[in-house]
């Protein structure tokens, strides 16, 4: 007989805790062709496209304000080589929307205008007051638990973005740093999953302290079948958008009839 699970829905987002890994390394490895390489004597992971242009490294770090999650891509033709890292609470849906974009088959999308579009069409706003490093052109969510700065060159191009979520008079729950050579539909996927209002779904032992304390968690209960499976159906759709689809068939042609034999 199936059988409901009790789950809890955290938002805002950032807030959430980090999830399970395999969310982000699964489908890179399964539906995208990122091969596996690494020391099985190391906590480490390492992931790379089958290009050879990108890796993902998962490196443990006693340290959890330290960076676990790093995205590199070198050099390629017009497109300057970019970086991306996260800590270890960074929430692993945050990461795998950028993973999912870069991974997009087709050509690469346009994305011009302004990169903080989606955070300020989710209320977020310009900061009150900033360090004297960062822009303060930067952005700020409606609750003042996360934000996102941007350091400039002298030029004025965008050095880097960094991305935190902290709670006032505490140490930052976790922080991005995002390289500001990063093609702009990588830095608007990231921004609008910050900006995504949708709960995020956890265990209930693995809820944050502070997404109880200054977030929002409501108790639920879904299928045993759709908590175990989600990761499954998530790697088949992406798998999906790289098999082309059947060629559409043509008009039938019309039946010539058949000769008749002369008598």
């Amino acid at each position: 007989m199936p059988h409901d699970i009790d789950v809890v829905l955290v938002a805002p987002r950032y807030l959430a805790g980090p999830g399970d890994p395999a969310w982000v390394t699964v489908p890179l490895h399964r539906a995208s062709g990122w091969s596996t390489a690494g020391d099985p004597l190391v906590p480490r992971v390492i992931l790379t496209s089958p290009d050879q242009l990108a890796q993902l490294r998962i490196t443990p770090d006693p340290d959890p304000a330290e960076p676990w999650w790093t995205l590199r891509h070198t050099h390629d033709g017009g497109q300057r080589a970019w970086s991306m890292a996260f800590d270890a609470c960074t929430p692993v849906e945050i990461i795998a929307a950028v993973t999912d974009a870069l991974t997009a088959p087709g050509p690469r999308p346009m994305v011009a205008g302004d990169p903080y579009e989606p955070l300020r069409a989710a209320g977020w706003h310009a900061p009150r007051h900033h360090d004297g490093h960062t822009s303060p052109q930067g952005m700020t969510a409606p609750d003042g638990l996360a934000r996102v700065d941007a350091t400039v060159h002298k030029d004025g191009r965008t050095a880097s973005w960094i991305v935190e979520t902290s709670v006032h008079d505490l140490p930052s729950i976790w922080r991005g740093y995002v390289d500001g050579d990063t093609p702009p539909h990588l830095v608007a996927a990231l921004f609008g999953a910050l900006a995504d209002t949708t709960p995020l779904v956890r265990e209930p032992h693995r809820v944050p302290h502070l997404a109880a304390s200054h977030g929002r968690t409501s108790p639920s209960r879904i299928s045993a079948e759709t908590f175990a499976f989600a990761l499954e159906r998530r790697t088949t759709a992406l798998a999906k958008r790289r098999t082309p689809p059947p060629p559409p068939a043509g008009p039938s042609s019309p039946r010539m009839p058949k000769p008749r034999r002369p008598r």
